[in-house]
């Protein structure tokens, strides 16, 4: 199924290096080889998605708002999204593929009703500011509840999650539970706002295992989060049971293998080193996945919608890109090219 599949790689600005020069936008290559094309410039892209039912049709989340992609990734047009915002997130609605949400920053969620061709503003989320830090905060990823698909949890950095029971339209702040656990002496973690709770509130990415629905998983600075109770509180799941680094950047539930989850973990931030793992029992015990040495913190996993074996990753720095087509039996190194900026997300299909 690589044959046909390709792999794509959002490329967003230096952290702190305004002036440096590099590449940004997208990139992609077919996945069993060829070379990477640069196929959206002249914006930063902080996500990339492809449509679980149609892989010809690929979303960026950019600076200048949504484009879209109908032929692959080819080529990518602005998409009729009614502001020039920063999009960091994606959600194809279970019920009907024309719906979709998108996540923004400052916090903002737009819906579509006509497969990402033209958006709109939904209100704002009544969500408190439990961090003040030198960016406005972010919407980072939605995951739906399979079972109860109006059901809704979104993960922030840098200000926790929040939970919406009725498709999007509006958000309920679910952070408290985080915060009560900040009171513990190793969950306390202050880098760049004015509260030692920043670590648990440094929300990357969230996901739901459709064997256990009602149990979202969050992925943080300080690790990983599970909640059973429609986040009021959170339990430490331990990674640090199984990894020696513990900075959760990404956690994604495989699409077609039941109860298997892959987590991308880091150092922090900017770091250089990192590890995939792989849990096939729901989060209960954790494995190293990958087999290569990466020289940035890993941002994103990239899982292709029906073919378990092709799995991705993207390390921040250097254009380093890393995947395997046989179920992490191999990897191939491939890496963007020439001098490129930040890596912020990998996608396939």
């Amino acid at each position: 199924m690589a044959d046909a599949s390709h792999v794509y790689a959002g490329v967003a600005g230096y952290f702190g290096k305004p002036d440096h020069t590099g590449k940004s936008g997208v990139f992609m290559r077919p996945a069993r080889g060829g070379d990477w094309k640069h196929v959206l410039d002249g914006v930063e892209a902080y996500t990339v998605f492809v449509h679980p039912g149609d892989p010809q049709t690929v979303f960026a989340g950019t600076n200048d708002g949504v484009w879209r992609s109908t032929d692959r990734g080819a080529t990518f047009k602005r998409t009729n999204f009614p502001d020039k915002t920063q999009v960091w997130s994606f959600l194809v609605d279970s019920r009907d593929p024309k719906k979709m949400l998108a996540g923004a920053s400052p916090i903002e969620v737009y819906r579509s009703e006509d497969g990402g061709a033209s958006w709109r503003k939904l209100a704002t989320p009544k969500i408190g500011e439990h961090c003040k830090g030198p960016f406005a905060s972010r919407v980072m990823r939605f995951a739906q509840n399979p079972n109860k698909p109006d059901e809704i949890y979104a993960a922030l950095e840098i200000n926790g999650a929040m939970r919406s029971t009725d498709g999007g339209e509006s958000w309920s702040d679910c952070s408290a539970g985080l915060i009560a656990l900040a009171e513990r002496p190793h969950l306390k973690s202050k880098i760049v706002s004015d509260t030692t709770a920043e670590g648990m509130l440094d929300g990357h990415a969230v996901t739901i295992n459709p064997a256990d629905p009602d149990s979202p998983i969050l992925a943080l600075r300080m690790g990983l989060f599970r909640t059973t109770d429609h986040g009021k509180t959170w339990e430490d799941m331990e990674i640090k049971r199984f990894s020696p680094i513990t900075y959760g950047r990404d956690i994604k539930v495989s699409p077609s293998e039941p109860n298997t989850l892959y987590a991308a973990l880091s150092v922090a931030a900017s770091s250089h080193d990192g590890a995939l793992y792989r849990s096939q029992d729901n989060g209960q015990s954790w494995q190293r996945f990958d087999k290569v040495q990466v020289h940035g913190t890993i941002m994103s996993i990239g899982l292709h919608h029906s073919d378990p074996n092709q799995v991705y990753l993207g390390a921040r720095y250097d254009g380093e890109i890393f995947g395997t087509q046989d179920g992490g039996k191999t990897w191939e190194a491939m890496p963007l090219p020439g001098e490129v900026q930040h890596i912020y997300s990998v996608a396939c299909g």
